[in-house]
């Protein structure tokens, strides 16, 4: 008798399929494809001319998210972000013991505890403001964030995140003016478990006074908030202010929140420039799991696409990458190769920035070898780069006359002046210095797919590991097109004609991707997700 396989491992297998799938297609959809029509503002709430002028208390689950809120990918990020693969694997198998607990509340502590504890707060802090934001906005809702916005000040109240998780997305892109939620203790700057529901509305109010003074009171006739909440809004916080401090309140239930819209990136408060974290995709208990089960994959894969780019012809190295579900794409357009070149120097490549690997992909593009000027490049990334790299100092005139001397010799560069990767449909300001060198710049317009994984990150000693994480997505995409040649300054190397120059190529470049300019540069980019000026010390 012939015994036949497992009926149930064909499902199995099609479901992992699909949702590496649906991962690896999900991130910047619209950069690679066709552009979809914008989505209609949302009708506005009825009654929200009332809250013109008022101090508001909103649920943050009930109200800014849309329903229903599922904790689990937070606290997996903030796993994941702050505490390592490792810790993120434990609270994926903890989580059918966690949903064991009946009460929603219960459970969110429990994922905080597991995903939490034992970490350093100044690295969790950083997770919340420079990661947890993005995921925060894609989940928001248009209906929800438009009452925040008209009224005059604003206290965001969460039950299940804690305040460390959420303060930086509801402060910085949505605009209260304070949070209250579940406190973390800290010992000795190690987070050591969450403070008990009435030390934390004690904690609340004190704080609450602090910033508004005798403004925010006890509720009578005339004075108090207005309470935006949930039917099933829990916890001792949220009690204490929407009866306590709220002269009205006004509560949605989560059929009433059905039809709320997401809020489309055109509408942010604040738009999202900028973003930090490895995961490009909301790790739901599903997509955790395919992304786990595929981790012995992906470390082949990187492993063989290094040997590809590294020791392959060009001609070659993209085709065998494409064996392992790369995707290259030259756009039509004429490719600076062949010809006669004016004067017996080299060429200058000007490309925008999204990960370490764009230098190489150019030289794959052109067949022929290229120079890549590099700025706070880690010794370990210089190491590792298959093609050459020349360093800059810091020294303007320096770094303009080393340039110089390299395109005399004949090697052809790739520079980034942008100075630093951004991730999203921006380009950000470009360094006129490759303008004052006296040839012609040839721009390169660069566009990314990544699915599971960013390529770039500003945590200190991760940096050197971006393009193996950009290697690791299942179907990583390039998109290439060269533009045409950008004349040189003819002010003589002054500065006015060539930041003339510098601002044409970025509009060239902005216009053939699509993407929006912008005059930030890579110190407000470390600023803001980092706190420091991105200068990478000499340190392996």
């Amino acid at each position: 008798m012939s015994m036949k396989p497992l009926s149930l491992s064909k499902p199995v297998l099609s479901l992992f399929f699909l949702l590496l799938r649906k991962l690896a297609g999900r991130h910047h959809r619209g950069r690679m494809a066709a552009a979809t029509k914008p989505r209609p503002p949302p009708p506005p709430l009825p009654g929200l001319d009332r809250l013109h002028g008022q101090t508001l208390v909103v649920d943050v689950e009930a109200w800014i998210l849309r329903q229903p809120v599922r904790a689990f990918p937070y606290f997996m990020l903030v796993a994941v972000e702050a505490g390592g693969f490792l810790r993120g694997l434990l609270l994926l198998l903890l989580y059918p013991l966690l949903c064991l607990l009946g009460d929603d509340g219960a459970r969110a502590r429990a994922m905080a505890t597991v995903a939490l504890v034992g970490l350093e707060e100044k690295e969790v802090a950083r997770v919340g403001r420079a990661v947890l934001p993005k995921f925060f906005l894609e989940a928001a809702a248009a209906e929800g964030v438009a009452a925040v916005q008209a009224a005059a000040r604003v206290v965001a109240v969460s039950a299940t995140f804690p305040r460390v998780m959420v303060d930086g997305f509801l402060r910085e892109y949505v605009g209260v003016d304070a949070v209250v939620g579940p406190e973390v203790r800290s010992v000795g700057g190690v987070l050591a478990g969450l403070v008990d529901e009435e030390d934390a509305a004690e904690m609340a109010v004190k704080r609450l006074r602090g910033l508004f003074g005798g403004e925010l009171k006890a509720a009578g006739k005339n004075n108090g908030a207005v309470g935006l909440v949930g039917a099933a809004s829990r916890g001792r916080v949220h009690h204490l202010f929407s009866t306590y401090y709220c002269k009205e309140t006004f509560a949605v239930s989560e059929a009433d929140t059905r039809g709320w819209r997401p809020l489309p990136r055109d509408r942010y408060p604040r738009p999202l420039v900028f973003h930090d974290g490895r995961l490009a995709f909301a790790p739901t208990p599903a997509a955790a799991l395919a992304m786990y089960t595929f981790l012995p994959f992906g470390i082949a894969l990187v492993v063989f696409r290094c040997v590809a780019f590294s020791f392959l012809p060009y001609r070659v190295c993209f085709p065998v990458g494409a064996l392992t579900g790369m995707h290259y794409r030259l756009v039509a357009g004429r490719v600076p190769g062949g010809g006669a070149r004016r004067g017996a120097g080299g060429r200058l490549y000007v490309c925008n920035h999204r990960t370490l690997l764009d230098p190489i992909v150019v030289a794959a593009a052109l067949g022929a070898p290229v120079t890549a000027v590099t700025y706070s490049l880690s010794p370990v990334s210089e190491m590792l780069a298959p093609i050459r790299t020349a360093r800059l100092t810091r020294d303007r005139e320096a770094d303009r006359r080393s340039m110089a001397a390299a395109l005399a010799r004949g090697d052809d560069l790739v520079v980034c002046p942008e100075g630093t990767t951004c991730r999203e449909e921006y380009l950000l300001r470009l360094s006129p210095l490759f303008a004052e060198l006296g040839v012609d710049a040839h721009p390169v317009a660069l566009d990314t797919c990544a699915g599971m994984f960013y390529g770039t990150s500003t945590k200190p000693g991760a940096k050197w590991m971006d393009p193996f994480y950009f290697l690791m997505n299942p179907r990583p995409a390039y998109r290439v097109e060269f533009l045409p040649r950008a004349a040189a300054s003819r002010c003589g190397g002054g500065r006015g004609g060539s930041i003339d120059v510098a601002n044409r190529v970025q509009r060239e470049l902005g216009r053939a991707l699509g993407f929006e300019l912008t005059r930030l540069t890579r110190k407000d980019k470390y600023m803001t997700l980092a706190g420091n000026e991105g200068v990478v010390a000499a340190a392996p």
